[in-house]
C-alpha cells in the first residue's frame, strides 16, 4: 500500500514563522491604514470620467515630441548645463564629504585602538557627524532658493545647493561603508604607526572601492534628476526650460525634455554599470 502524506491543518505546523509573518502583515496594515487616511490616498479618483477627460487631454498634449531643431539644438545646450551642474555639485559634495568622513569615521580614529576613543576625538566626531546631518536634512531645493538670492539666478545656485545637501548625505553614507566593512587591516596599520590617510588608502579604501564608487555615481544620477527640480527656482539647466515649456503649455516641448531626461539618467545608469564592472 501506499502511504497518504497528511498535510497538517493547523498553519502554524506546516510554517512554523507563519505566526510571526501573521503578526507582522497586521502590524503593517495597522501602520499603513493612518497613513493613507492622513495623506487622503484615494486611488479610484482617477478613474472617475472627469478625471480621465482631464489626464487624457494632458497626456495627448505631449504628443507628437517637439523636434524644431531649433530647440533640439538649445535642449542639447541645457542638457550638458544639468550635466556640468550635477558633475560640478557632487565634485563640491566629495570636496565636503571625503574630509568629514576620515574625521567622524570610527575605524580611523587612532585615539580608539585602546579600545575606547578620548573625549576631545569624541567630541570632534559627534560634531561632524551633527553637521552631515544639518546638510543633509535642508532640502537641495531649499539651499537653491537661497542662493538664487545670494548669487543670483543661473547654475550656481544649482551647483551650491547639490553640493552641500549631497555632501550631507555623502558623508553618513561613506562612514556607514568604512564603518561596516572589514577593518583589520586599516586597525593593524595604523597600531605599527601609519597615519589615518594611509589607513584609509591601504587599508580601507581597497576593500570598498566599488560600492563607494557604485554610490557616488548613484549620487550624481540622482543629482541629475534633482536638477529638474530646482531649475523651477531658477537655477538653470533643463529644469528652468521645463518650467518656461509648462508655463506656455507647450505639451510637445514638455515630452522632449522628459525624453532628454530619461536618456541623461540611462546613460548614467550605463555608466555605473561599467564603472562596477571594471572594478571587479
Amino acid at each position: 500500500m501506499t502511504a497518504t502524506l497528511v498535510q497538517p491543518s493547523n498553519p502554524a505546523l506546516r510554517d512554523p514563522a507563519w505566526t510571526g509573518r501573521l503578526f507582522w502583515f497586521i502590524a503593517l496594515l495597522i501602520l499603513l491604514v493612518p497613513a493613507f487616511v492622513a495623506t487622503e490616498f484615494r486611488p479610484w479618483i482617477l478613474l472617475e470620467p472627469e478625471n480621465l477627460k482631464v489626464s487624457s487631454k494632458f497626456l495627448a498634449d505631449f504628443f507628437p515630441p517637439q523636434t524644431n531643431p531649433e530647440f533640439l539644438l538649445l535642449i542639447a545646450k541645457e542638457a550638458w548645463r544639468t550635466i556640468a551642474i550635477a558633475t560640478a555639485g557632487t565634485f563640491l559634495a566629495l570636496v565636503l564629504a571625503i574630509p568629514m568622513t576620515l574625521i567622524s569615521t570610527r575605524v580611523l580614529s587612532i585615539s580608539s585602538l585602546s579600545g575606547r576613543m578620548h573625549l576631545l576625538p569624541f567630541a570632534v566626531r559627534q560634531v561632524i557627524r551633527w553637521i552631515l546631518i544639518i546638510l543633509r536634512s535642508v532640502p537641495e531645493l531649499i539651499w537653491a532658493l537661497v542662493f538664487v538670492r545670494v548669487v543670483g539666478l543661473g547654475p550656481a545656485a544649482g551647483v551650491l545647493a547639490i553640493g552641500l545637501t549631497y555632501s550631507g548625505m555623502l558623508g553618513k553614507v561613506y562612514t556607514e561603508i568604512l564603518e561596516s566593512g572589514e577593518h583589520h587591516v586599516a586597525t593593524n596599520l595604523m597600531r605599527n604607526g601609519s597615519s589615518r590617510l594611509q589607513a584609509f588608502f591601504y587599508g580601507v579604501l581597497p576593500q570598498n572601492s566599488t560600492e563607494l564608487t557604485s554610490y557616488t555615481v548613484y549620487r550624481w544620477e540622482c543629482a541629475i534628476r534633482a536638477s529638474a527640480v530646482l531649475g523651477f527656482v531658477g537655477a538653470g539647466g533643463l529644469g528652468q526650460q521645463l518650467d518656461n515649456s509648462m508655463r506656455m503649455f507647450n505639451g510637445g516641448e514638455v515630452a522632449t525634455i522628459l525624453i532628454v531626461f530619461m536618456l541623461l539618467v540611462g546613460l548614467a545608469d550605463l555608466l555605473s554599470a561599467w564603472l562596477r564592472k571594471v572594478m571587479q
